[in-house]
């Protein structure tokens, strides 16, 4: 079984940095800021680190998307139709099948409210990924970080 405290990060990545204003769309995101920002923490991260060839998972911890789920709240207190999108969005797991299919990764998605890095700790210690990317997010701020169970390379 690996620690978290045994876990080795290999790259960091956040949103926003120095100079950041608005983060990126991803298309089939709409309203909402939080897949644009989990998205843009985990390019950032990605892009200094390759992950070519390795089983990487992905954890994202987060309360979740509240600006999302508030809004499907919204609708479905009216009587309003939900458009697929919102109701797409409205979970994490989605950005992260996003992030998953765009950088090819092939491990587990899994979304936590806490302790993402636990998590990560289990994925890679049961065999089920060699890498993680974990995403954090909180309010308007996202960090990622690629960590592995063994040595840096």
């Amino acid at each position: 079984m690996i620690e978290v405290h045994d876990l080795v990060v290999l790259a960091t990545g956040r949103w926003p940095e120095p100079g950041d204003d608005v983060p990126p769309g991803v298309p089939g995101f709409v309203d909402s800021a939080f897949s644009p920002m989990v998205a843009a923490a985990a390019e950032r991260c990605l892009e200094r680190v390759g992950t070519a060839g390795a089983l990487t998972g992905i954890v994202i911890e987060s309360a979740g998307d509240r600006v999302s789920a508030d809004r499907v709240r919204q609708l479905v207190a009216v009587g309003k139709r939900v458009g697929p999108l919102q109701f797409f969005q409205s979970v994490p797991n989605s950005i992260a099948g996003w992030i998953a299919a765009k950088w090819d990764l092939r491990g587990p998605v899994v979304c936590v409210t806490d302790c993402g890095l636990d998590e990560a700790a289990l994925l890679i210690g049961d065999g089920d990924a060699e890498l993680v990317l974990v995403v954090r997010v909180e309010a308007d701020e996202a960090s990622a970080q690629i960590v592995s169970g063994g040595e840096p390379e």
